[in-house]
């Protein structure tokens, strides 16, 4: 986990508060219990500072420790939940994505575009199984999916170019398109259609569409999806029949969005 360059840090930047945060960031899925030297390794820390984050984190109720292994407590749940409640994301986002939900039977999602990732702020759910399944705090890669797509499209060149140049473009099968040109050709198709699709680009099964959500200067904060099974309907059939049902609900929330423009500044990657 790489952190800022000292050149990049302004005076009033806290290095401490850095560690501290890298520390919490380093457990995930594949590692939600480290030895300290683990943790060190994972966040480029010294062990000797890493050790310090950790027993401030312990003391504090984010970090436990049993015996050498040390793992996060529920208590970081609150950072989450402080945000969520915050932005009000219940009222301006999660009504809409209901009805699409309703109305197509698929999961629906909203995210935003975090680094070179997706990374879902609200999220509906269907029972229907999917090999991927997603839950608000989840990240993908961008470029494997309909809704990183969607929003890599809309940005302006700079940050394209940007991506480009610090992004990993992982093959995770056959599909997934990893070529700068051949994304750039997407993201003009994306523009031009005004949605995005995926089939088997982040893994074998999982068919998504997604359409873009705008403030009211037309920049991009967000993007909406459906998601769901290959084995239940073609990509063909799920653009004919999701992408007006999301173009409504991108509406709404675009109009909501308006009412509470602290929000787009909250959800915008500036």
């Amino acid at each position: 986990m790489a952190r800022a360059k000292t050149s990049d840090k302004e005076p009033e930047y806290l290095s401490t508060l850095e560690r501290g945060l890298s520390v919490l960031r380093a457990f995930d899925q594949s590692r939600p219990e480290m030895q300290l030297s683990e943790v060190a390794a994972v966040t480029n820390l010294s062990p000797a500072v890493a050790r310090r984050c950790l027993n401030t984190l312990v003391k504090l109720g984010y970090v436990a420790k049993h015996g050498r292994r040390f793992l996060l407590r529920p208590e970081v749940l609150a950072f989450g939940w402080s945000y969520i409640s915050s932005m009000n994301l219940e009222t301006v986002a999660l009504p809409f994505l209901q009805a699409v939900r309703d109305e197509t039977g698929d999961s629906s999602s909203m995210a935003v575009l975090s680094a070179h990732d997706v990374l879902y702020v609200a999220h509906v759910s269907t029972m229907r199984p999917i090999r991927l399944s997603a839950n608000v705090g989840t990240r993908f890669p961008a470029h494997a999916t309909s809704l990183g797509k969607v929003m890599l499209a809309f940005q302006p060149e700079e940050v394209i170019k940007d991506y480009f140049a610090k992004a990993s473009l992982t093959r995770f099968t056959e599909r997934t398109v990893t070529s700068p040109k051949d994304l750039r050709n997407l993201f003009a198709k994306v523009r031009e259609d005004g949605y995005a699709s995926a089939l088997d680009e982040l893994d074998y099964g999982i068919v998504s569409v997604a359409t873009p959500v705008f403030d009211r200067e037309r920049r991009i904060v967000a993007a909406i999806n459906c998601s769901t099974s290959t084995t239940r309907i073609s990509l063909e059939e799920l653009i004919r029949a999701h992408v007006p049902v999301l173009r409504r609900a991108s509406s709404e929330i675009q109009t909501a969005l308006a009412r509470h423009p602290y929000i787009s500044r909250s959800l915008s990657s500036d």
